[in-house]
């Protein structure tokens, strides 16, 4: 093992590798251009292939090409260059076909401005694009994590063939943080994908990789098996982290940068013997419900808190299914929630109590 210091984005593209992803389609966009700079580098040296797309919506096909034939791929864009892969990214999931998408956000809506943002989760976790589908989305707070949830991001999609996406923020982008990475390089080897469309390989017949059903009967029944898969993982892959919530009153629920900021609020009360804890979603689809559900059976009230005018809350009202009030701050368009602000606000839900 070696500590050394890493760029979120490099790391993004580090972990990938290690992961065993061999191809990269995609196109610059600030503030995730470090990554596909980083790879440009990096993917020839262990025998993988660099290709920067004339668009997003070129290197979304590109992903979906090398998908369909098996391997592992990723791209990465921002706002509106993922606004640009959503019919791409429904093709892939109604094929079935699993790739990893980099999401580092900026602040929007339309061009909007190169700062850090939370406001594509409607974008990520309601598909985005056309049909019925869904993403796994995984949210880090840290460029380690980032290390290691890039390789569970192409282990999920390998297990449940379905696009999963990495939902970061300029911050996590932009930040340098020291990272643990294991000194002797070796490329994951990604399990055989008899699906596949690499020839008849000896079979009598050939694999069609295809979101293509034009006979109505036919769509329902794929639709009916894709949302049997959404309900297994649904069930079987949430994640979280509870941060001093066992005796909690007031749970703030946050994920990505803005976690980091809400941990320092909660050691702000803790410090002041108040009994403040934090929810922090990692998997933010499928949403850790099960637990804020609980987490609702013994708190007073909930702080939803985002780099957005509020999307995660819905969520969250979902999960506590009325059990509780939920409340909301947010700063938006490139502004970072700072603690004193969100440590005011939590102050007036404990003097209400």
């Amino acid at each position: 093992m070696a500590k050394i210091l890493m760029k979120g984005n490099e790391a993004i593209g580090e972990g990938a590798i290690r992961a065993g992803c061999k191809y990269f389609f995609g196109y610059p966009i600030t503030p995730q251009s470090e990554l596909p700079h980083y790879l440009a580098k990096r993917l020839p040296e262990v025998g993988g292939v660099y290709l920067q797309a004339e668009s997003e919506i070129g290197s979304i096909n590109m992903v979906y090409g090398a998908a369909g034939a098996g391997a592992r791929v990723m791209t990465s864009s921002s706002g509106p260059g993922i606004s640009l892969m959503q019919e791409g990214i429904s093709y892939l999931a109604g094929a079935e076909l699993p790739c990893v998408i980099v999401n580092i956000v900026r602040g929007g809506p339309g061009l909007g401005n190169i700062a850090p943002a939370q406001s594509d989760y409607w974008q990520a976790t309601r598909g985005g694009g056309h049909g019925d589908y869904q993403l796994i989305v995984l949210a880090p707070d840290s460029v380690q994590e980032i290390i290691d949830l890039i390789n569970k991001a192409f282990d999920l999609a390998d297990n449940y063939r379905i696009p999963v996406m990495l939902l970061g923020d300029g911050v996590l982008g932009q930040m340098m943080e020291p990272v643990i990475i294991e000194d002797q390089y070796e490329t994951k080897a990604p399990k055989e994908k008899k699906w596949a469309s690499t020839g008849r390989m000896g079979r009598g017949s050939k694999n069609l990789v295809t979101s293509l059903h034009i006979v109505p009967e036919d769509l329902e029944k794929h639709n009916i098996k894709l949302a049997a898969k959404h309900e297994e993982i649904s069930r079987s892959e949430q994640i979280w982290e509870e941060y001093n919530t066992k005796d909690a009153r007031l749970i703030l629920v946050a994920y990505g940068t803005t976690a980091r900021v809400c941990k320092a609020v909660v050691d702000m009360f803790r410090e002041e013997g108040m009994p403040v804890g934090l929810l922090r979603p990692v998997t933010l689809w499928p949403f850790p419900s099960q637990i804020l559900n609980s987490l609702a059976d013994q708190a007073d009230n909930f702080l939803a808190v985002e780099m957005s005018m509020g999307q995660m809350i819905d969520d969250v009202r979902l999960a506590v299914n009325g059990k509780k009030p939920i409340h909301f701050y947010g700063r938006s368009g490139g502004m970072l929630p700072v603690a004193r602000d969100i440590y005011q606000e939590a102050q007036k839900l404990l003097m209400e109590e």
